[in-house]
């Protein structure tokens, strides 16, 4: 069982046949599907999910806390299963690829009094931009 299930399960969360089968679509690493790239997967899986119940679902995960909605460049957002485990992202300029890192140190530390503006700051999100090998091999 995934990861997201079991934490899902935990929860008491009801895994109804749609709801596992988005779950199932969202686990692995480095997943970062668009809503449609979900819909599309779990269609394939479960010919009768709507995008209307993929979304919903999405929207619940993402409220419940147990997955990210991560929006880069204007893009199309992407759903990131990986939200109980600290790490930052890295995107490709070019085809929007993005990849799960991390960083050594503690992100905030990089951020010093004098910049704080007197804001207790709770958390950081640093995103890393350049091309993939696959951008950069590019004609």
């Amino acid at each position: 069982m995934s990861d997201l299930l079991e934490r899902l399960r935990g929860r008491g969360w009801r895994l109804t046949s749609q709801r596992r089968v988005v779950a199932e679509v969202l686990d692995g690493e480095h997943v970062h599907l668009t809503a449609d790239e979900v819909h599309a997967r779990a269609v394939a899986l479960l010919p009768e999910i709507s995008r209307a119940t993929v979304y919903n679902t999405l929207g619940e995960l993402v409220g419940l806390g147990e997955v990210l909605e991560v929006a880069t460049d204007g893009r199309a957002k992407r759903y990131d299963p990986n939200a109980h485990h600290a790490h930052q992202h890295l995107v490709c300029s070019g085809c929007g690829a993005i990849r799960d890192v991390h960083p050594q140190g503690d992100p905030l530390a990089a951020l010093p009094a004098s910049e704080r503006f007197g804001f207790t700051v709770s958390g950081a999100e640093i995103t890393y931009r350049g091309l993939c090998p696959a951008c950069t091999n590019r004609p």
